[in-house]
């Protein structure tokens, strides 16, 4: 199933086999993820290909500085024929939910995703509304426009198992994108590929990996380690760690094996951990810096 559904994704976003993986990963672990690019990459064609490719339920919420959070989460409606209020709910009711351009919209407006991500779950008029078993956020924003916009706050960016960013393509991945086109786009031919409870069992089977107590000590050393650095003000919280071990189960399980090994910790290291922690020096790449310190610093267990 897994190799089925990258093959899917990789046919639609071509050269970007480590985000499409990366993506498949968060998925499977139950998580949700936040992809920081510039536009044109493949960002919202790749949200769209996941739900057409798991046959799952999709919304699409285009962010900008008026939308309401109730554009968002739904509320009550008047009705005029029988004077009572009804509960609509919003678009954030579905199974995968492309959240474009996060940034645009205001805080408030942000914080509305906060409970339904965490939580899974709405309230609306002091009623709770459980949202589906599957619930899948895909955030996008754009790193490089500074006009108009909300930097996401941390508690916002601590609810995201990982961000990505897809990146420009090669040039001869380029062309493949210009010939793939002639005929159409690639998702419009995409196909499901699996369903919604393959991805729950999935899921189930991810939960059962096993991860080693020396494994389970290096990924909460590795959090720690952002706690003790001077250059870090804001370090990484247990939810990291939390987030940092379900990532390495399900990398293990997307190479096909049943126990985590170190590499499966390393490898989604920066993804899980470059979001949350906040370094004194804003400059450019001081979060990875401090981080590729810390993988140096702490020892893998034998």
């Amino acid at each position: 199933m897994v190799k089925r559904l990258l093959d899917a994704l990789d046919s639609v976003l071509l050269g970007k086999h480590e985000s499409v993986e990366m993506l498949v990963m968060a998925l499977l672990a139950d998580g949700h993820v936040l992809i920081e690019d510039v536009p044109g990459t493949g960002k919202t064609t790749l949200a769209k290909a996941l739900a057409v490719a798991i046959g799952a339920d999709f919304a699409r919420i285009q962010f900008t500085p008026d939308l309401l959070p109730a554009d968002v989460t739904g509320g009550a409606v008047y009705r005029a024929n029988t004077g009572d209020f009804e509960i609509r709910k919003g678009p954030v009711f579905t199974q995968v939910l492309l959240a474009d351009e996060i940034n645009r919209a205001s805080p408030r407006t942000q914080s509305a995703l906060l409970e339904a991500m965490e939580e899974r779950q709405v309230s609306l008029e002091g009623e709770t509304h459980r949202l589906p078993e599957l619930f899948f956020v895909l955030a996008t924003e754009n790193p490089v426009e500074f006009h108009g916009v909300f930097p996401l706050p941390e508690a916002q960016m601590d609810r995201f198992m990982v961000r990505l960013s897809i990146g420009y393509p090669t040039l001869e991945t380029e062309m493949q994108i210009l010939h793939g086109h002639r005929e159409g786009t690639p998702l419009s031919r995409l196909e499901p590929v699996t369903n919604v409870q393959e991805i729950l069992v999935a899921r189930e089977n991810v939960r059962k990996v096993h991860i080693d107590e020396a494994l389970e000590r290096y990924a909460v050393q590795l959090v720690q380690a952002t706690r003790s650095d001077a250059g870090v003000r804001l370090a990484a919280s247990p939810r990291a760690g939390l987030n940092l071990v379900k990532m390495a189960q399900a990398s293990a399980y997307v190479a096909g094996r049943d126990f985590v090994n170190p590499d499966d910790i390393q490898k989604v290291f920066y993804p899980v951990m470059e979001h949350r922690v906040f370094p004194k020096d804003a400059g450019e790449g001081a979060s990875r810096r401090i981080l590729e310190a810390i993988v140096r610093e702490v020892k893998i267990p034998k």
